[in-house]
């Protein structure tokens, strides 16, 4: 059987904010009906600043650790292009030649197409060739 819907109401809060008057952004707990943020413990401000110096330190090592790893992968990299150059140099070359063309083929692709004649030389050459027509 369901249950019965409670009939009892509950008296509105007089002594909350009015009408009108902003909310603060803050936790609202609905069983005291107290808009707020919980009194924190104290701590020293000493103590937040170590906290954070911390924080900051853990975060450069991070940075600095993976800048490393990120420069030790290029030189691999760089190592291992130097060695196919020196153990095959002409498909090397091949292959930075088709590099270049198919940049070269990509930028002029995208480059709108050129007028041949600005406008007002056209308009000129328009009015050259009707004065030509009447004469």
């Amino acid at each position: 059987m369901p249950r019965r819907k409670s009939t009892e109401t509950m008296t509105l809060d007089t002594k909350g904010a009015k009408i009108g008057e902003p909310v603060p952004k803050a936790v609202i707990d609905t069983n005291t009906a107290s808009v707020g943020v919980p009194r924190q413990a104290d701590h020293g401000l000493q103590e937040e600043l170590n906290t954070l110096r911390q924080q900051i330190d853990a975060l450069q090592h991070q940075i600095l650790d993976r800048a490393r790893s990120v420069k030790g992968g290029a030189r691999k990299a760089m190592r291992q292009t130097e060695a196919a150059v020196k153990l095959y140099p002409v498909s090397s070359l091949l292959i930075v030649t088709a590099a270049v063309g198919a940049l070269a083929f990509a930028a002029r692709r995208a480059s709108p197409p050129r007028r041949r004649h600005q406008p007002a030389l056209r308009e000129l050459r328009d009015l050259y060739e009707t004065i030509r027509e009447r004469i």
